[in-house]
């Protein structure tokens, strides 16, 4: 089951955080050989979405989400979904977390 969290982007403004994996131990996970993915859409259903840029420390099990200015500048300001996968070298993939992003709207352009 995926952790809840949700985030806040101000739109407009280069967007970055950092997830760290521990399993139920409090121990850092192998992340060695996983791929990352994570997107935001308006709706579970809508067809666009906004992909977010991911890396992954396996060093700190740390996984890093991303957006620049730019693309939160194409972001309108409101509540979106959103959700992180991970991908193991044996193609099983694993959502880790899943929440609700808030927009906020940008004044200066």
């Amino acid at each position: 089951m995926a952790t809840k969290a949700d985030i806040v982007i101000d739109q407009g403004t280069t967007f970055s955080t950092t997830l760290t994996l521990t399993d139920e131990n409090g121990d850092l996970l192998n992340l060695s050989g996983y791929q990352a993915n994570a997107q935001m859409r308006k709706w579970y259903t809508s067809t666009t979405a906004t992909n977010f840029t991911t890396s992954i420390n396996t060093t700190s099990s740390v996984i890093t989400l991303s957006l620049t200015a730019a693309q939160t500048s194409n972001v309108d300001s409101g509540r979106y979904v959103y959700d992180v996968e991970i991908t193991s070298s044996a193609n099983v993939t694993s959502r880790i977390v899943e929440g609700i992003v808030t927009v906020t709207p940008e004044v200066t352009r």
